[in-house]
């Protein structure tokens, strides 16, 4: 008896998982990925792969890029030392050191062994052409600082996920990365003195909802570090916090 309602169980779930899946609901699981110090292979030499190694670097991963030929962004990368070159096309068995793999050249063949030596390995990929054949796709990323917001598509347009980018970019300007720096030093600096209380976190939401990034953005210091010292006492200023931003007034 036992075993049939696991069984029935187990047959729910699968018929739960297909009816959704048949809905055409997404089916990536939205993560920040750690990449730095990781070896990335990129198979690929031209645009695509180009835009995806920049923001790999920026993630800190070690590129090495596979293709006979590179775009000019790619070789300008090389001339800096930024990424390795493997002047040739890819082989069975690249990717025995790697932690991810991008697939973007115009080769559906080699895209398609790419993917198939990365399930092999069980190696995470993004195969540009065929996103279904990978394990994960790369969104269209808008930052501001340690602010990020990301946009998917789940592979279906890149074309529109660019155009809500660009649309968020006039949206988040750059006094959101310094929001977020204000903030960010305010909570360490709670955490260190204070500690973790939810006390602290009221105040900071109560900071959060006085339209901070507008009085940055207009250099309103006066206001916020009044704000400071209502909420939170002597210790907190703009100077400290926002020195940067105030150096180039």
């Amino acid at each position: 008896m036992l075993f049939a309602s696991v069984l029935r169980v187990s047959d729910a779930v699968r018929l739960i998982f297909n009816r959704r899946r048949k809905r055409g609901s997404m089916h990536h699981l939205p993560i920040n990925l750690d990449v730095r110090n990781k070896v990335v292979i990129v198979v690929g030499g031209g645009d695509v792969a180009g835009r995806k190694v920049l923001s790999l670097i920026d993630a800190g991963a070690l590129v090495t890029v596979i293709a006979p030929h590179l775009n000019d962004a790619l070789r300008q990368l090389l001339a800096a030392n930024r990424i390795i070159h493997l002047a040739r096309n890819y082989a069975d068995g690249d990717l025995a050191e790697a932690f991810l793999v991008i697939a973007a050249t115009d080769d559906n063949a080699v895209n398609r062994a790419v993917a198939k030596e990365a399930r092999m390995r069980s190696i995470l990929a993004d195969i540009a052409d065929t996103p279904e054949l990978g394990s994960f796709t790369m969104p269209a990323v808008m930052s501001r600082g340690d602010l990020v917001i990301t946009v998917s598509t789940s592979g279906k347009s890149p074309a529109l996920a660019k155009k809500i980018r660009e649309e968020l970019e006039e949206v988040f300007g750059i006094e959101y990365g310094a929001t977020l720096r204000l903030l960010g030093g305010i909570r360490e600096k709670l955490l260190t003195e204070k500690g973790n209380s939810a006390y602290n976190k009221s105040l900071l939401s109560q900071l959060v909802a006085h339209g901070l990034p507008e009085l940055i953005k207009e250099k309103r210091y006066d206001e916020i570090d009044h704000l400071l010292l209502e909420l939170f006492g002597p210790g907190f200023t703009t100077n400290d916090l926002l020195r940067e931003e105030k150096d180039h007034q």
